[in-house]
């Protein structure tokens, strides 16, 4: 099979195509026939050194995958055939930048129909941290309302989309360019982060997802309302930060996303609710990873980018 390595930190040229032997599943395990990988902001930084999370190289990066089932180990979850996609091993290594991956059956689930494989490997990471930071962190019910920071990128997306089908009001902090996007998402309100301060224009939040890091978690402060709630996807280990909240009665978590088939099935009954739709800005060929890095790398994305295998 093909597999995409790199033997050293740096930029999107370190990322090679090489060939390897078929991994061979464990106990409980099914090997998969990898149709599209989607990419994730986090492997850029991981490719490029910025934390060493599975180690050094060489190594494979991704998680997000979509495929077939080839072969299925002792487990009765799947059978060869099926099609499934998921979001294995995180944040262990899953080195599923490859053509065939082996995944543990309980991190994966099936994959619908109505749902094409480049927008199924697109959601799980996305879909999963939305999921998991504004259904089983922060509660969110209806009438609750709810600020996405980010709310045109690869989890803003969604979490709009989520939290509408929550049925909460939703605000969101997006680029003038983005405007019309997040709009037909279902957010209620639009904040021009480059022209307007949240700060001076949002109160009384129930929610806040932030998404984005830099300052936006420290500056919800002033949005929450008393026992309002803040999650964060990014600065989750700033212990200063979190005694601010603590202090001034407001509640902090950080959302660090794990395998859950639970959440993934919520996900798949919101898509075929027709409620949730994964945008995909763009697809590129496996063989062109790097020009896919070169723009992951440019940040500013509107949902996600995949790779076709």
């Amino acid at each position: 099979m093909r597999v995409i390595t790199q033997r050293t930190l740096g930029g999107p040229e370190v990322l090679t195509v090489v060939d390897a032997p078929e991994p061979r599943p464990l106990p409980t395990e099914v090997l998969v026939r990898v149709a599209a990988i989607g990419l994730n902001p986090l492997e850029a930084r991981l490719r490029a050194g910025e934390f060493p999370l599975i180690g050094r190289p060489p190594f494979t990066l991704g998680w997000d995958l979509s495929g077939v089932v080839e072969e299925a180990a002792q487990t009765w979850r799947f059978r060869p055939g099926d099609e499934v996609f998921g979001m294995p091993l995180f944040p262990r290594a899953a080195s599923a930048y490859a053509e065939v991956v082996a995944a543990p059956a309980l991190h994966l689930v099936r994959k619908p129909a109505s749902l094409p494989h480049v927008e199924a490997a697109a959601l799980p990471v996305v879909g999963l941290t939305a999921w998991q930071g504004l259904v089983d962190l922060a509660g969110v019910t209806e009438g609750d309302r709810v600020l996405v920071h980010g709310g045109g990128g690869g989890v803003g997306h969604v979490a709009i989309q989520i939290a509408k089908a929550l049925g909460a009001y939703v605000i969101t902090t997006a680029g003038g360019s983005k405007r019309a996007f997040v709009e037909e998402l279902g957010a209620d309100e639009v904040i021009d982060y480059r022209t307007v301060d949240f700060t001076g224009a949002v109160r009384d939040v129930d929610v806040v997802l932030d998404t984005l890091g830099g300052d936006a978690a420290e500056r919800s402060l002033d949005v929450l309302r008393p026992g309002g709630h803040l999650v964060t996807a990014v600065a989750e280990e700033d212990a200063k930060l979190v005694a601010r909240y603590e202090a001034a009665g407001l509640r902090f978590s950080g959302v660090a996303v794990d395998p859950d088939p639970v959440a993934l099935r919520g996900l798949v009954a919101l898509v075929e609710q027709g409620r949730l739709r994964v945008h995909v800005q763009r697809t590129f060929p496996f063989e062109r990873v790097a020009d896919a890095h070169r723009l992951l790398d440019e940040g500013h994305l509107r949902g996600k980018l995949v790779l076709t295998v």
